[in-house]
């Protein structure tokens, strides 16, 4: 006996707008609503984080003579744990683009052609398909000598995204390479990472703006990375930090002086 025999169903009778399968063309059953973990907290409008251990108080804008632009995975924008807005935070200029492999945004585009900027695709140099690309922060040094603007171009997703986009992008061929070269190990607590060595976003960011010479940007956004790191993670287990810690006083202390 069919489901619309037994006059319990009849799958037919759903709503004319109902979706349909596209191989078979029957409507197909009313989606359940979708629930991210921790979607039941309330966060605060402006940083993202649970309302217990607010981000906001804490931000800091500071300046660098080099500029992040971040070509972001689509799927990265709906994660709150994404560390790559937090460098928007703290450097006005920063560039976001979210990356389709059909459709290169414009704006990047014609950036990448705007001469007055020298980007860089940052990246292991760990294939040889691509060594005679790979260049050292020597290059980032001689780009300011010949009065251009370092962009540090951040792919930023998780590590198979990031290949992903890296090989996938033909636009960004073109560019020199340059891997990041640090003994930092992440302090990163609210995504396992496969390997210590395997740096966050924002933590990126912080080690090419030290190494580039823009110390004060450098330090600014590592800790409000800080800030983020333990805010999150507290809130986790609804715990409020009710004694700021030492990156939230320098935070404060910035805040307090005027200089970012």
């Amino acid at each position: 006996m069919s489901v619309s025999e037994s006059g319990t169903h009849n799958a037919d009778a759903i709503s004319p707008g109902a979706e349909r399968d596209p191989a078979t063309g029957h409507p197909r059953p009313p989606r359940r609503e979708f629930k991210a973990r921790g979607s039941f907290v309330t966060r605060c409008e402006g940083c993202n984080l649970p309302e217990l251990n607010c981000l906001c108080p804490y931000r800091v804008t500071a300046q660098s003579h080099a500029q992040v632009w971040l070509l972001t995975h689509p799927l990265e924008h709906f994660k709150p744990t994404n560390t790559g807005r937090l460098i928007g935070d703290v450097l006005a200029q920063t560039q976001v683009f979210t990356w389709y492999r059909t459709a290169p945004d414009a704006q990047l585009m014609a950036l990448l052609e705007d001469p007055r900027y020298a980007p860089f695709v940052i990246f292991p140099d760990d294939q040889p398909d691509y060594a005679d690309r790979v260049v050292s922060m020597e290059a980032v040094s001689d780009a300011k000598r010949s009065a251009k603007i370092p962009v540090y171009i951040l792919l930023d997703g998780t590590w198979r995204q990031a290949r992903r986009i890296f090989r996938k992008s033909p636009y960004l061929d073109a560019l020199p390479v340059l891997p990041l070269r640090t003994q930092r190990e992440t302090r990163y607590r609210l995504r396992k990472p496969a390997s210590s060595a395997h740096l966050c976003t924002a933590e990126v960011a912080v080690e090419l703006l030290r190494q580039g010479g823009d110390e004060t940007a450098a330090a600014v956004l590592d800790d409000y990375f800080e800030v983020f790191n333990d805010s999150y993670a507290a809130s986790r287990f609804y715990h409020r930090i009710d004694d700021p810690t030492p990156a939230m006083q320098r935070l404060l202390g910035r805040q307090a002086s005027g200089h970012g």
